[in-house]
């Protein structure tokens, strides 16, 4: 299983929880089980074509899942995936 870091704006799907552990061989599976053990994450996750928002960043690991296989990049146990919005302002 994967240990998945959820950020302050998304853990009220997760019940307040800062951390989930979730299963999946990659970072896609793990994400859609996410989904499923937390419905309505995936919303904030994914977008109409089930692709990773523009505005979160997904790290496996601390490596940027863009520049490994994206949602393909194989997940091992004990894996950490972190999801980062992106805030904008000014």
């Amino acid at each position: 299983m994967a240990t998945i870091r959820i950020p302050t704006t998304m853990r009220s799907l997760t019940g307040n929880k800062g951390e989930v552990r979730v299963s999946g061989a990659t970072v896609g599976e793990v994400l859609s089980n996410l989904e499923k053990a937390h419905p309505g994450i995936g919303a904030r996750v994914f977008d109409d074509k089930g692709a990773v928002r523009r505005y979160v960043n997904v790290f496996l690991n601390d490596e940027d899942i863009r520049f490994l296989q994206e949602l393909s990049t194989p997940v091992a146990d004990g894996d950490r995936i972190t999801l980062i919005p992106a805030i904008a302002g000014g």
